[in-house]
């Protein structure tokens, strides 16, 4: 056995050793052995969960026509992914080089699924149905992923072939694992069930008929990371002539500024910072996505990352097309993984929405140091989209102070650029600077003004709310309702449409958070649901409607915020009755800026329209006292100018 200096493989040898290690039950030692050593985050009992698989393997490769001097290779960390490859058997078939990728599953049912994409299924995992990827899609996507990002595999040039192996799967009738929904991808991996070992011999043979001459194994592993010429023009063709992503003004200025000491800091072996401020309406997504599209083609690994899984599956999916390949999804990725990433393992990070960065990762917040110094540490050259009004949960921690402080501390160069706001219509911020004063956020000279033609509307049903939203939507499908988390998210109808988390009995009015199995911002359907702050912030439309609920009140002649009236569900102000017992004044600051700040995001998603319900009605009095004022003073400038007018045309 070799055992490799990282962890990209956990076990690599000659057919003939692995057959021996397997015969001799050492197998799950060796396998322990190198994961504590290189990873450390195992128990021998979940690898012994892999010794029936190993086993069946072992009995698919005792065959005097597969070579035994080929290679196998056990466990292939994909790099930058997080994924693994089960089982790998490389060898040459006397003209080239081949790999044939085997994913391994104990699966013993299967269910199809007819709702979701021909790439789900359902089975039992843990104990309990789950949906789940094909098994033949997650072998094919794999391949897929290392040919994309591998220059080795792809100009050596090293074949890849995968397949699926099901050995505790027994054959049906009309198996719905074969069904003519998943046609696409078996054709692309075929799938191997119990009974079928003498078919997946046959398929391994066609390939592997020779040994491991040429190291491919470690050629692979090796393999320089770096994105394939045909993703590069895939999104590079998707960016172009998109006037979603069109820069405009001092976006286009940054963005040259960012390239220029992105290359200039890598070609030095220096490492950079670069932080860009701006609030809502910036263009800074836009100027992100750009960024991405242009690193990847300039040769460089580059990757977006976000702490909300949201802004990047919409981004994906816009620049994917009808692409069907995983690779662009590749280059989308959470914050909270890289506390595992060595030194600069990464060219180049651009980290979208910075303010909603965490401390820890993992689901029990108990992974890493900061994800801050985690991104920072591990890419050449990192940037950070921030906009500090926009911290809605207590967990979030980004801001551009913290960014310096371990910027300093890693003694990286620190370069920063400012958007001014593009917001709406005609390129002013005097929207937000309204909705700021109005929401009590800060004072602002413009109490009375919105700065452009903006529609903001106040009803005082929301089925009216509903009813303008949907016929906007009728348009583009850039029209949609969010509310404000003070209605619990009834896990049992996270799927179905019909059961409805929001009801305003009052208006007999009910509406659904957004389904979990749909990308919310882009998919028609989701105009009959509500989404978020979760869902939608760092997303824009045209028109968003927003239901604020009465954790945002108005008495006593001025705007409130009520903690107690969000749901039980909440997640973003977990831990705030304890933080309330030990310092009540800071954490009643903090959640009533956690408060406000997320119906300003709310209310700034939007492009030319937000409309606006809300529960409490002395606050819909206020806001519309406030807009009479905006109107009333709209008309005064108005006929001013006309009165001008007329004097000048009177001296003519």
């Amino acid at each position: 056995m070799k055992e490799m200096s990282e962890c990209m493989i956990i076990y690599e040898a000659q057919i003939s050793e692995f057959l021996e290690d397997v015969s001799n039950e050492v197998i799950v030692d060796r396998l322990y052995h190198v994961y504590q050593q290189k990873i450390g985050r195992t128990s021998k009992s979940e690898i012994r969960s892999w010794d029936h698989s190993l086993q069946r393997m072992s009995n698919v490769l005792r065959d005097r026509d597969i070579p035994k001097d080929a290679k196998a290779a056990i466990e292939f960390k994909i790099p930058n992914t997080g994924k693994r490859v089960d089982f790998i058997i490389a060898g040459n078939d006397g003209k080239s080089d081949h790999a044939v990728i085997v994913e391994l599953k104990q699966w013993e049912t299967v269910e199809k699924n007819n709702r979701l994409d021909a790439v789900v299924v359902e089975t039992y995992i843990g104990g309990s149905k789950r949906l789940t990827t094909h098994p033949s899609y997650q072998a094919w996507s794999y391949a897929s992923l290392i040919e994309d990002f591998n220059e080795e595999v792809r100009t050596a040039p090293i074949h890849l072939h995968p397949c699926a192996y099901l050995h505790n799967y027994f054959i049906l009738d009309n198996d719905p694992i074969l069904d003519d929904h998943y046609a696409e991808h078996i054709e692309k991996a075929p799938v191997f069930r119990k009974g079928e070992m003498e078919q997946l011999r046959q398929f391994i043979k066609k390939y592997i008929k020779f040994g491991d001459k040429h190291d491919i194994i470690a050629r692979i592993e090796n393999g320089r990371i770096k994105p394939s010429k045909s993703l590069q023009d895939s999104m590079a063709a998707m960016l172009q002539g998109n006037p979603e992503f069109v820069m405009i003004d001092d976006q286009k200025v940054v963005y040259e500024r960012i390239l220029d000491y992105a290359k200039s800091c890598i070609s030095e072996n220096k490492k950079g910072v670069f932080i860009v401020k701006g609030g809502p309406g910036t263009g800074k997504s836009v100027l992100a996505i750009n960024l991405l599209v242009q690193l990847i083609q300039n040769d460089y690994f580059a990757m977006y990352v976000t702490k909300n899984s949201a802004p990047r599956d919409v981004y994906a999916t816009k620049l994917k097309g009808t692409m069907k390949k995983k690779s662009i999804d590749n280059l989308f990725k959470g914050s909270g993984s890289f506390h595992a990433a060595d030194k600069n393992e990464f060219d180049i990070l651009i980290v979208d929405e910075a303010h909603r960065l965490n401390e820890k990762s993992g689901l029990f917040n108990n992974l890493g140091e900061n994800q801050v110094k985690e991104l920072i540490n591990s890419a050449k050259f990192s940037v950070f989209f921030i906009d500090e009004a926009q911290r809605v949960t207590l967990k979030d921690i980004g801001s551009v102070d913290l960014i310096k402080k371990f910027a300093n501390k890693l003694e990286v160069d620190i370069f920063e650029g400012e958007l001014a706001s593009q917001f709406r219509c005609d390129g002013s911020d005097g929207y937000i600077a309204w909705l700021d004063d109005v929401l009590g956020i800060r004072e602002t000279a413009n109490n009375n003004d919105l700065g452009m033609d903006y529609d903001i509307r106040v009803f005082d049903s929301p089925n009216e709310l509903r009813k303008l939203i949907k016929e906007k939507n009728r348009m583009n499908n850039k029209a949609r309702i969010v509310a404000g988390y003070c209605w619990d998210w009834i896990s049992e109808g996270k799927n179905n449409r019909d059961v409805h988390d929001i009801v305003i009995e009052e208006h007999d009015f009910s509406i659904s958070w957004n389904l979990g199995n749909d990308i919310w911002a882009i998919a028609e359907e989701s105009v009959d649901e509500a989404g978020c702050i979760h869902t939608c912030q760092g997303l824009e439309f045209d028109y968003v409607g927003v239901i604020i609920g009465d954790d945002l009140r108005f008495e006593n002649g001025q705007v409130i915020t009520d903690y107690t009236k969000r749901a039980k569900t909440d997640q973003s102000i977990r831990g705030i009755k304890k933080w309330m017992r030990e310092d009540p004044k800071a954490a009643t600051n903090a959640v009533d800026a956690i408060i406000r700040n997320t119906y300003r995001t709310l209310m700034t998603r939007g492009q030319k329209g937000c409309y606006v319900y809300c529960t409490d009605q002395e606050l819909s009095k206020y806001f519309k006292s406030r807009l009479r004022k905006v109107y009333k003073e709209r008309a005064e400038t108005k006929n001013l100018l006309v009165a001008e007018h007329s004097e000048e045309y009177k001296f003519k």
